[in-house]
């Protein structure tokens, strides 16, 4: 029978054995790892070396790995921003426009309670988001909608500096407004080349979600040119945006999304989610229009808005069946604005696009971004199809307000996505009417998004009798801002809609 003291001993012994075995071994079989990161000055990429001393061999993460440079360059230069909506007296909610006064007159007090304004004081109001330093004296970019309307604009930079921030300029058209803060000697960010990025790059995100000040997330570049179809298309959108799989929440609009040089690629402005939160992609403004938007603001402090003065779709399977095009990529012409930089370049309706200035257009965003980042006067070299055959020209590019507004063809004109055409007098005499203009086709846009629906006869805008379309285009030309469009179907259903038009 072993005693208390003899196995004391010899699990002491065994222990020591043991220890031994294992120390040697340690030593003999050489598993020991090394870990050293080294910084390369070309190209700023950091790299990490690992050696297994068992066979001395030695290999390199790839480049790409490793968001220490990028994330270190970044975040100093990625600002948080407190919008304050002041105190107002304000309509009680019950209340009417004008507008709103012209449908009682059609539909009678029945579909509106009418009661007398009541004024009524709302507390104060904030919203967050990020922003985005762009040069060292204070010039910072964001999203129009995280400063749009806001009475008081406050930065916290990294430091947690806080100042008030100046609103230099605004785009509701690219969803972007420049703010300058007092301040010199600030870190920036260097604008990268969003064209240059490509599918499955990594990418950051940096800003401020849920308040969280400095966030980093990591994601790759999932897909570009993204119509979105998310800012108000009455301001000419250009939604052409990045798609990355980086985390973005709310609180993240306006900052930055970088390459892992450290360079501005794209300004993070929306995700796509069924919550309200993060849900796999989210999506960024290019910095090809970032920076033409912002170099506007601080020069002219408003959009030289440069366009080319055609109607555009996607060429797909269908179009190119139904039109008998060999292409199925590139951008269709439906129609071209008169006295428009296409127009004058000669482009007719029926060509296809495929390249501006030799960057390839696959679609429609693609090309509206290729044309956004131009100012009015500047050329630009278009390839198009035309009946198979290939063709280049030069096209110099106009300012909006220097083309018609409404493209014009025989007894048709389309306006905005929509076509109308005049009524013929079988038409008329079977709607027992005098006149009218009746929509031929709805696109996108505010036609169809007021609910106006193919067939619809126009008898009155505002009340103005519309007898054909030179009385349409004659009307729509003179108007600006909300319009009271009255007309009727085939089926003898009366219509009223209200379409925001114009510039206002």
């Amino acid at each position: 029978m072993i005693s208390k003291r003899q196995f004391f001993i010899g699990t002491m012994v065994a222990a020591w054995i043991g220890g031994v075995v294992a120390v040697g071994g340690y030593r003999f079989w050489g598993y020991k790892e090394s870990r050293t990161v080294v910084y390369k000055s070309e190209n700023l990429q950091p790299q990490t070396h690992l050696t297994n001393l068992l066979d001395d061999s030695s290999f390199t993460v790839p480049q790409g790995l490793n968001f220490i440079y990028a994330s270190e360059v970044a975040t100093p230069a990625v600002v948080h921003i407190q919008c304050t909506y002041k105190a107002k007296t304000v309509q009680h909610p019950n209340y009417h426009s004008p507008l709103d006064q012209l449908f009682k007159d059609f539909f009678g007090d029945r579909f509106f309670d009418f009661e007398p304004p009541e004024q009524r004081e709302y507390t104060p109001k904030q919203s967050v988001g990020s922003g985005v330093i762009i040069a060292e004296d204070g010039y910072i970019v964001t999203n129009n909608h995280v400063t749009d309307n806001a009475d008081q604009i406050e930065v916290i930079l990294n430091d947690n500096r806080k100042y008030e921030a100046k609103l230099v300029g605004s785009d509701p058209s690219t969803d972007l407004s420049l703010l300058k803060i007092d301040v010199k000697g600030l870190p920036y960010l260097q604008f990268g080349s969003s064209d240059a990025l490509q599918i499955g790059e990594w990418v950051l995100a940096v800003g401020n979600p849920f308040n969280l000040t400095s966030t980093v997330t990591a994601g790759i570049v999932s897909a570009k040119a993204r119509n979105l179809d998310i800012i108000d298309r009455s301001s000419m959108p250009v939604t052409s945006f990045i798609q990355t799989d980086a985390v973005v929440n709310r609180g993240n609009s306006g900052g930055a999304l970088v390459n892992l040089k450290g360079e501005l690629v794209g300004i993070n402005t929306a995700i796509a989610t069924p919550t309200g939160a993060f849900a796999g992609y989210s999506f960024a403004i290019p910095s090809s229009i970032v920076k033409k938007v912002a170099d506007d603001l601080m020069k002219y402090g408003t959009i030289r808005r440069a366009v080319l003065g055609i109607g555009i779709t996607d060429v797909n399977a269908e179009l190119a069946k139904e039109k008998k095009l060999t292409n199925y990529r590139g951008v269709y012409v439906g129609e071209v604005y008169e006295k428009s930089a296409a127009a004058t370049a000669g482009l007719k309706e029926g060509d296809v696009i495929t390249a501006i200035d030799d960057n390839e257009v696959k679609n429609t965003s693609q090309l509206i971004e290729q044309v956004a980042r131009h100012k009015p006067g500047d050329n630009v070299r278009i390839t198009f199809y035309r009946k198979d055959k290939k063709r280049t020209v030069t096209a110099t590019l106009k300012d909006v307000a220097s083309q018609s507004k409404i493209a014009r063809k025989e007894s048709t004109v389309s306006v905005e996505g929509a076509t109308f055409e005049n009524i013929d007098k079988a038409t008329q005499k079977k709607m027992n009417v005098k006149g009218g203009v009746q929509v031929k086709e709805v696109g996108r846009g505010k036609w169809q998004q007021v609910g106006i629906k193919k067939g619809f006869i126009i008898k009155l805008i505002d009340k103005e009798i519309i007898n054909d379309v030179d009385d349409l285009v004659r009307v729509l030309n003179s108007k600006k801002g909300a319009i009271l469009i009255e007309g009727v179907y085939p089926s003898g259903e009366e219509a009223y809609y209200a379409l925001k038009y114009g510039d206002a």
